[in-house]
């Protein structure tokens, strides 16, 4: 009995806590369906115009597609640069993969606005700003910690006699990583890749500095229409955005999940 109401306690305890945290956010989800042109809370009538002014603005549109291709792009990349890193690292079992992992990671330790104001400078100096390959390469940077954590989890339960076993019938080390290695840690690289998106997609302090008139990414420009006015396309596109980004990262746990039982 006494167990059974520690649970219930802590239970109530974490959802109180994770109400407390998501409660902003929610806020905007009624906001969302107001009927006037006004952040008024609670809305005094129902309507889906911004929800579809989403779509048929080309401001909002073409922000919300350029974000989608950015961060399509800057998924591949980091799950791909993070998951070699993150197996060099665990390969080398030793202090000088510490340090380089502590390296690595630096990107979410670091202030956004100091990491914005160097990454500005390089873009500037290559000519990137306001490019879609400036884009690209800041968003990676900002998404391949998330993709070593995510990767590195995977490795940490990883068997490397079945490596052994494999050479040892023959196997090649290219055939071994496709057939034995990759199929093992296939749950942190597809948690890898949704953080990864999840980075781009929402990356707001980077992007600022980087942005240009012809390319906004759609974190740019919500903080662009909020500096103008109070268009509640914002909350509505703030609602979608985190509905998305809920999914994303539940699926992230799923198969983070998934990946510890097999």
């Amino acid at each position: 009995m006494s167990k059974l109401l520690g649970r219930l306690t802590l239970g109530a305890i974490c959802g109180f806590i994770a109400l407390w945290l998501v409660a902003p956010t929610l806020v905007i989800i009624p906001m969302s369906f107001a009927d006037r042109q006004s952040l008024a809370f609670p809305p005094t009538g129902f309507s889906l115009q911004w929800y579809k002014n989403i779509f048929t603005d080309a401001a909002w549109s073409g922000s919300l597609w350029t974000s989608i291709k950015i961060g399509s792009v800057v998924a591949v990349l980091a799950t791909a640069i993070g998951a070699m890193a993150a197996l060099g690292i665990h390969r080398m079992q030793s202090r000088a993969g510490a340090v380089i992992r502590l390296m690595l990671l630096t990107p979410i330790i670091i202030p956004g606005v100091v990491l914005a104001v160097g990454i500005y400078a390089v873009c500037l100096q290559t000519h990137m700003v306001g490019t879609y390959s400036g884009f690209i390469l800041a968003h990676t940077l900002l998404a391949i910690p998330f993709v070593i954590i995510a990767v590195g989890a995977s490795l940490a339960m990883f068997d490397n006699r079945l490596e052994t076993a494999a050479a040892s019938l023959g196997a090649s080390k290219l055939s071994t990583f496709f057939s034995v290695t990759v199929p093992l840690i296939m749950p942190g690289l597809v948690s890898g890749a949704i953080f990864a998106f999840v980075t781009s997609f929402d990356e707001v302090v980077v992007s600022l500095f980087i942005a240009s008139p012809q390319i906004k990414t759609l974190p740019v420009q919500i903080y662009s229409s909020m500096t103008r006015d109070s268009d509640p396309t914002v909350a509505a596109i703030g609602t979608l955005m985190f509905a998305a980004t809920l999914l994303a990262v539940s699926a992230s746990f799923f198969f983070s999940s998934k990946g510890r039982k097999s």
